[in-house]
């Protein structure tokens, strides 16, 4: 089944999914005033490891995850842990607009880490996607390139390299899992991943803990981007992968970053210049290309 053939119950919870995906750059922006980028991330994992595992031991889960807890604890550091820190970092400096454009780039990484690694050589539109791709980010980069600390001690080059160190995570960690984790439940491997990654930030988040506790409303937000962003978008996110494939359900990438832009503009008054919607698009294009969209939408119905 591809996208233009959805029905509409599968069109709304695709919609839903890109909309409380976009709403995550939001809630972290709100919780990482308070409580840091380090904490920001461990209590995030933290709370969607609560909210999943009794789901995950309740369908009868818990065998697979014993059996594969190792290597599905590694991918939660490289799907959840690193990124989810690298973007709570980000968003002390820079835009949740622009956090989320740059997030738009997971594809483009997918796609080179599986060519670098999986051999899984790109032909045609696909090497024009990941040059238009780059070259994108490099445009959208250029001008967020400085180097300096602001009042919040980040830079906007780093925070810049902070998300695109989390794109690159998430394209490793999708051909991770694709060579070690293929036919293990999706659910086992959602809940584990965040189970691996709170412990691997336990550490880091009792020793960067804030000295003054962090007020409801940071609490709050965590909460929200704990349950709703990523346990609730997991299952979400899953269950759209059973009806539509892995291939149609990646478009939610395009989705996420229209929802930031508008929460961000509506909720934190943040602008969005006109070359960011240039660089924007040329991202979303070149992101297009690289997945091979225009193969797949063509495709007969599953």
């Amino acid at each position: 089944m591809t996208a233009a053939h959805l029905g509409r119950p599968w069109l709304a919870e695709f919609i839903l999914l890109a909309a409380i995906w976009g709403s995550s750059f939001l809630f972290t922006r709100l919780g990482v005033a308070e409580f840091g980028a380090l904490a920001t991330a461990g209590v995030r994992v933290s709370i969607a490891a609560l909210f999943l595992t009794p789901l995950m031991l309740a369908r009868g889960h818990g065998p697979t995850l014993a059996q594969h807890w190792r290597k599905i604890f590694f991918l939660g550091l490289l799907n959840s842990g690193i990124p989810f820190a690298c973007y709570a970092y980000a968003l002390l400096s820079i835009s949740t607009g622009l956090s989320a454009l740059l997030n738009a780039t997971v594809p483009l990484f997918g796609a080179l880490v599986a060519w670098l690694w999986l051999k899984d050589r790109p032909h045609g539109l696909k090497i024009l996607g990941l040059l238009i791709g780059f070259v994108g980010v490099a445009m959208l980069a250029w001008g967020k390139a400085s180097f300096k600390p602001d009042a919040s001690g980040v830079s906007s080059g780093w925070a810049v390299v902070a998300c695109l160190l989390a794109t690159l995570c998430y394209g490793i960690a999708a051909s991770y899992t694709r060579r070690y984790l293929g036919g293990v439940s999706s659910l086992v491997v959602a809940t584990g991943s965040q189970i691996g990654a709170a412990l691997g930030l336990a550490l880091p988040t009792y020793w960067f803990w804030p000295n003054q506790t962090p007020g409801t409303s940071a609490w709050l937000a965590l909460l929200v981007v704990g349950v709703l962003c990523t346990g609730i978008a997991y299952v979400l996110y899953f269950r759209l992968i059973d009806k539509m494939g892995v291939a149609a359900s990646l478009t939610v990438t395009f989705l996420i970053p229209v929802f930031a832009v508008i929460y961000g503009v509506i909720f934190l008054a943040e602008t969005v210049t006109t070359w960011m919607l240039i660089c924007g698009v040329v991202i979303l294009t070149g992101t297009a290309l690289s997945v091979d969209i225009f193969k797949w939408r063509q495709a007969p119905a599953a």
